[in-house]
């Protein structure tokens, strides 16, 4: 019996809960409810907890300039001030009686001595230019058209084996012909000497020129002695 009661009072209970809200739905009580209800939702979702600000890092602080040690310029000394002077005692001398001065005018100046202008330096003339060097033309045997013999070999030279050579200066005049002929150098042997002496006398030569002008001119001669 106790579990029918139970269910009675549930069953009661519910049936007092609806009438109830059909009382407050006509009295207004129900949408009063509602209306102050759903404000608070609402705002309730519209407020939001602000997002936490970050503070801005303040910037690194610039390095200090390392102050530069001056150089300790040292004081110069002064001077010292040179001594002051002694006094010297002076003796007191006699007043010197006045004269009479006259007025004396001084004498005019004398006037300055006429100089005569010194003489231009006379410009001493050029030197004549020096004249040229002559033109030499040596003489000449060696022209074919000459056509000196050879000196002729010695017989008893060349059985003895005589050789050697013979240096001549001959004097060679304008027209071409030894008019001088000396021996110079000896070959050691006087036969040798004496044919090419001969034989030199009677060569034609071209003879020397001074400016393109035939002159007599001594000249050297060589001749050799060679057996083959």
């Amino acid at each position: 019996m106790p579990f029918v009661s139970r269910n009675v009072a549930i069953a009661g209970g519910v049936v007092l809960l609806h009438v109830g809200a059909l009382w407050a739905l006509q009295s207004g009580l129900l949408r009063k409810a509602v209306e102050v209800i759903v404000p608070i939702e609402i705002i309730s979702q519209v407020i939001t907890p602000p997002a936490p600000q970050v503070a801005p890092q303040p910037p690194a602080p610039a390095p200090k300039p390392v102050p530069v040690p001056q150089p300790v310029q040292k004081p110069r000394p002064r001077p010292a001030p040179p001594p002051a002077p002694r006094p010297v005692a002076v003796p007191d001398l006699p007043p010197i009686p006045t004269a009479p001065t006259a007025a004396v005018e001084p004498a005019p100046p004398a006037p300055a001595p006429m100089t005569a202008a010194p003489p231009a330096p006379a410009v001493a003339p050029a030197p004549p230019a020096p004249p040229a060097p002559p033109r030499i033309e040596l003489p000449s045997s060696s022209a074919d058209y000459l056509q000196n013999p050879q000196p002729p070999y010695p017989p008893m030279s060349r059985r003895l084996g005589e050789q050697g050579q013979v240096m001549l200066r001959v004097l060679i005049g304008a027209d071409g012909n030894a008019q001088q002929v000396e021996i110079r150098r000896s070959s050691g042997f006087e036969r040798l000497d004496n044919v090419a002496q001969e034989t030199v006398r009677r060569w034609k030569f071209v003879p020397g020129r001074r400016n393109g002008i035939p002159e007599a001119m001594w000249f050297n001669v060589p001749i050799n002695f060679v057996l083959e």
